[in-house]
C-alpha cells in the first residue's frame, strides 16, 4: 500500500481533461457479456475497480485487453457463470454482473459483496426485482444462487430509486420476453449511459434520466464499440482542488449538464464558473464563503460522493456551514482525520456542522475509502507543511494518476 505524499499552500491552476466515469464504465463493462463478439469500450479510466471488473470478465472466460484508453472485451469463449468471493469482497459493484449473467446464461452464482466500508448497501431490492422477473433464488451460506430458464418482464416499483438496483434490473430486462417497467428508478446520468449502451446493442429501453424506465424485450444484442461519458464526480473533486487553493481551472471533457447540483453549490461558495458545452473554467475568490446547507440526495439531487470533498471546502470557507448525509450512514469518516488537519467539525448522527478556520495543517492521515480520500487530497493542497496519506488503494478505485493530474496543475503531489 503506497502513500500520496503532498506539500500544501501551491496555487492548483491549469486544464484538465476529465477521465471517463467509473459509475458508468462498470456496469458498461458488465453489460459486455450480454452480446456474443467482440466489444470496444472507449474512455476507460485506469482504475483498480476497472481492473477488478476485468478480472471478473476474464474468470467468466471472455477475452479482455486494453489499447489506450479503450478496454477490448470478447465474449465468445465465456463459459462460466459465478464470481469468485474474493472479487466480489473487494467489489461491492460486482453485483451489477447478476443480471448481465442471467441474461446470457440463465443462472447465476455470486457471493454477497463488500467494497468501500461507508454504510449498509443491502440487494434487497435487486434480488426482490429479479424475483418478480421469474428468476428462482436461494441463498446460502453466503452465495447467491440463481436460475432463470426464463426471464419475463413485469411491473417493478423500487423502495428507494436504488442505481445499482436500476441497472440490474435494466440488464436482465433487456433480453427479457415482454415489457419490464421500473418506476421511482433511478435517474443518474450513468443510468443514461447504460441505456445508451445498451440501446446501441440492439436493445429497446426508454425513459433512462426519468423516474419510470419501460424496456421492451429483444431476442438478441451485437457487441458493438461505445465512448464512456465523462466523470462528473472526478471533475467535481478537481474544482474542489482548485477552488481551496485560490486557482483557476479548466475543464475540458465534461457534461456541465449533468452537474447541477455541485456547480450550484460551488457558486454558493463563491468561485465564478463558465460553462461551455464540454468545458467549465472556474475562478475561485481570496476566500470561500459558508453553505448553509447540503443535504446528499439522488439525483438531481446533491450527490453524497462529492459531499465528503466539499467538507474539505467548509473546512475553510469564511463562516459555518452543515451538511447532512441521506444516503450512506458512515460517510463521514474522513472528519477525524481532517479534524487531526485542524478543521473544526462537529457531528451529531448524519449531521456534520463545519466551522471554517483560517488554515489547516499538513498531518499524517489515512483514507479509509475513495471519497474520503479524495478530500483528504482536498484539504492537503490547501494546508500548511506537509500531509502524509495512507490508503491509496481507496483513492486508486476511483481517481485514475491523481498525482499526475494535480502535478500539472501547479500541486506539489508525489507517491510513494
Amino acid at each position: 500500500m503506497g502513500k500520496l505524499i503532498i506539500d500544501g499552500g501551491k496555487t492548483v491552476s491549469g486544464e484538465i481533461c476529465v477521465q471517463g466515469a467509473k459509475n458508468a464504465v462498470l456496469p458498461i463493462l458488465a453489460a459486455t457479456v450480454m452480446a456474443d463478439g467482440e466489444s470496444v469500450i472507449k474512455n476507460c479510466p485506469r482504475l483498480r475497480d476497472v481492473d477488478k471488473t476485468t478480472l471478473v470478465l476474464e474468470r467468466l472466460g471472455c477475452g479482455v485487453k486494453r489499447e489506450g484508453d479503450a478496454v477490448i472485451v470478447d465474449t465468445r469463449d465465456m463459459h462460466d457463470c459465478e464470481i469468485c468471493e474474493d472479487l466480489m469482497r473487494e467489489m461491492r459493484s460486482s453485483i451489477i454482473f447478476l443480471g448481465a449473467i442471467i441474461s446470457r446464461c440463465k443462472r447465476a452464482v455470486v457471493s454477497m459483496p463488500g467494497g468501500c466500508p461507508i454504510g449498509l448497501r443491502p440487494i434487497d431490492l435487486h434480488l426482490k426485482a429479479l424475483r418478480q422477473m421469474g428468476v428462482e433464488i436461494r441463498e446460502e451460506h453466503g452465495y447467491i444462487k440463481c436460475s432463470a430458464p426464463r426471464l419475463t418482464g413485469g411491473n417493478i416499483h423500487l423502495d428507494f430509486p436504488s442505481v445499482g438496483a436500476t441497472e440490474n434490473i435494466m440488464l436482465a430486462g433487456v433480453c427479457a420476453s415482454g415489457t419490464t417497467t421500473i418506476s421511482n428508478a433511478a435517474r443518474e446520468p450513468e443510468i443514461v449511459d447504460l441505456g445508451n449502451f445498451l440501446n446501441k446493442m440492439g436493445a429497446n429501453v426508454r425513459g433512462m434520466g426519468t423516474s419510470v424506465i419501460t424496456i421492451e424485450g429483444v431476442e438478441k444484442l451485437e457487441s458493438v464499440e461505445y465512448t464512456i461519458m465523462p466523470d462528473r464526480i472526478v471533475a467535481a473533486t478537481y474544482l474542489a482542488a482548485s477552488a481551496i487553493t485560490g486557482g483557476e481551472i479548466c475543464l475540458t471533457k465534461v457534461n456541465p449538464q449533468d452537474m447541477g447540483a455541485m456547480l450550484y453549490v460551488l457558486s454558493e461558495m463563491g468561485v465564478r464558473l463558465h460553462c461551455e458545452r464540454d468545458r467549465i473554467i472556474q475562478t475561485a475568490p481570496e476566500r470561500l464563503k459558508s453553505v448553509h446547507t447540503v443535504r446528499t440526495m439522488p439525483y438531481p439531487g446533491f450527490p453524497t460522493d462529492i459531499q465528503s470533498p466539499f467538507m474539505s471546502l467548509a473546512a475553510m470557507a469564511q463562516g459555518t456551514s452543515v451538511f447532512i448525509e441521506t444516503i450512506f450512514e458512515n460517510r463521514f469518516q474522513h472528519i477525524d482525520e481532517l479534524s487531526r488537519m485542524g478543521a473544526d467539525i462537529k457531528v451529531e448522527g448524519r449531521s456534520a456542522v463545519v466551522r471554517g478556520v483560517n488554515s489547516l495543517e499538513g498531518a499524517n492521515v489515512v483514507a479509509r475509502e475513495l471519497r474520503g480520500g479524495a478530500a483528504l487530497v482536498v484539504a492537503a493542497l490547501a494546508a500548511s507543511g506537509t500531509t502524509t496519506i495512507g490508503g491509496t488503494e481507496f483513492i486508486d478505485r476511483g481517481y485514475e494518476n491523481i498525482e499526475k493530474y494535480l502535478t500539472s496543475c501547479g500541486a506539489k503531489i508525489r507517491r510513494e
